[in-house]
């Protein structure tokens, strides 16, 4: 469940939840429900439940265990931030990335408003990566929920980009990660819709990072964007936290 990762941006996973549901159109291609199904008619354990949400309880401390620093994407497979999720275990997940301070945790969820519920009831250390997924304009609301997040980094993933987004509020995100979508029938990426992106970026001192083209075969389009890569990272800020309070009686869904 924790690996060394492909993905471009992160250097390993790690799986407290498996299993998500479909929210918006950038879902309808998933991977990691492709991944699930296919572990499961492997007969992977972790999969016994396909893509249905599975609390893995034995992987909450793992990264205690990772004696070297790594920059980690949390919940891969997943999405912390569910409703089938209990907010007791996301604090529990907070928990562990406060206490294995010398990694740098990524996180990433569709489920804004959720992530805007619970952020007061969360610590936020500075080695906690924040994000959320924006695939066309019609989503760009999720960035207002992730700017009350005190996260030292707040990014977005505008992968896959399947629509242009000609109005993206910037003020207050340190990171952008653009890639077109991959594998079966995936959606066309045009250029010009990236370049905006990238040129907003420019404008607003925003770190730019291009993951890939897509397509069937995303190794034969590459990541070349103007003849170039562009792999640049954020820095963390200092921001000003929430308190972190207990939660209520009644756990927040």
């Amino acid at each position: 469940m924790a690996q060394q990762s492909s993905i471009e941006w992160t250097e390993a996973t790690w799986n407290p939840v498996t299993g998500c549901s479909k929210i918006s159109p950038g879902c309808k291609h998933c991977y990691a429900e492709r991944m699930a199904l296919r572990l499961q008619a492997m007969g992977s354990p972790r999969y016994r439940n396909g893509f249905k949400v599975t609390l893995q309880e034995d992987l909450v401390e793992l990264p205690l265990s990772w004696k070297s620093p790594k920059l980690i994407f949390v919940n891969s497979m997943s999405d912390l931030f569910h409703k089938n999720i209990p907010a007791d275990f996301i604090v529990k997940v907070f928990q562990t990335m406060k206490e294995a301070h010398w990694h740098s945790f990524q996180l990433l969820t569709k489920r804004s408003e959720r992530l805007a519920t619970l952020a007061p009831y969360l610590p936020w250390p500075k080695n906690v990566w924040m994000g959320v997924s924006v695939e066309s304009q019609d989503y760009v609301e999720r960035i207002h929920d992730l700017k009350k997040v005190p996260a030292a980094v707040r990014f977005l993933s505008i992968e896959p980009l399947i629509a242009p987004i000609t109005r993206l509020p910037l003020r207050g995100i340190d990171w952008v990660i653009v890639g077109g979508e991959s594998g079966p029938g995936a959606r066309e990426m045009k250029p010009e819709w990236v370049r905006h992106i990238r040129r907003r970026c420019r404008e607003m001192n925003v770190r730019f990072f291009f993951k890939q083209w897509g397509g069937v075969n995303k190794k034969a389009a590459g990541r070349l964007l103007n003849g170039r890569t562009y792999d640049e990272m954020p820095l963390p800020k200092v921001r000003q936290c929430v308190e972190e309070l207990p939660l209520p009686e009644v756990a927040v869904l």
